[in-house]
C-alpha cells in the first residue's frame, strides 16, 4: 500500500484512528505507521471491529486505509445501516447470488454499486448521491451538463438531411 499524499493527511488519519479507539471501536489490525519505513506518509492498513454506526469513524470520510466493520443481524438492517449516511459515492454487495446482489444494490443510495468488489467503467456515468460527488462524470450523463438542447418545430420535414429526430416534431 502506498503512502498518503501529505504529512497533514497522515496526521488526520492518525487522529481518526485515535478517535475510533477512544469511542470504543476494537482495533483488529494496523493502526500505526509501519515500523520498517522511516520516511514517507505511510499508515498501516487498519481494521476496526465492533464499530457503532453513530461513531466518528463510521460517519466521516477518512480518506486513508481505515476500515470499519459494523455488524448487522439481517439484510434489511445492513441496507438501513449502509443508507444511514450523508454520503453515497460507492458501495459493494458481497454475495454469490447475483439476483440477491441486484436486489440489494437497487435499495442502496449510492451512485455506484459493485458486486463482490469495487467496479468501475470509464464509459459509463460515475457520481454519488447525497453529499458525495457533484453531478456525473463519464458516459452520456457526464456530457449532458455541457450540452444545450434545442427544439425545432416545423410544419413538414426539411429538404436537408436531419441528423437527429429526438427533438424534431413535424
Amino acid at each position: 500500500m502506498g503512502p498518503l499524499a501529505t504529512r497533514r493527511q497522515r496526521e488526520r488519519v492518525e487522529s481518526y484512528i485515535a478517535r475510533g479507539k477512544a469511542e470504543g471501536a476494537v482495533l483488529v489490525t494496523g493502526g500505526g505507521r509501519p515500523s520498517d519505513l522511516k520516511r514517507g506518509f505511510y499508515i498501516q492498513p487498519t481494521v476496526f471491529g465492533h464499530v457503532d454506526n453513530q461513531s466518528t469513524i463510521a460517519r466521516e470520510e477518512i480518506f486513508g486505509p481505515v476500515l470499519s466493520v459494523i455488524c448487522a443481524r439481517t439484510e434489511s438492517e445492513a441496507i438501513a445501516i449502509a443508507n444511514d449516511t450523508e454520503y453515497g459515492l460507492n458501495a459493494s454487495v458481497f454475495t454469490n447470488d447475483v439476483d440477491r446482489a441486484y436486489g440489494v444494490a437497487r435499495q442502496l443510495r449510492s451512485g455506484t454499486v459493485g458486486h463482490n468488489g469495487l467496479r468501475t467503467d470509464f464509459g459509463i456515468a460515475f457520481g454519488g448521491f447525497k453529499q458525495s460527488g457533484i453531478g456525473r462524470e463519464g458516459g452520456t450523463e457526464g456530457l449532458l451538463p455541457f450540452l444545450e438542447a434545442k427544439t425545432v418545430l416545423l410544419e413538414e420535414w426539411p429538404s436537408q438531411k436531419v441528423t437527429s429526430t429526438s427533438t424534431l416534431s413535424v
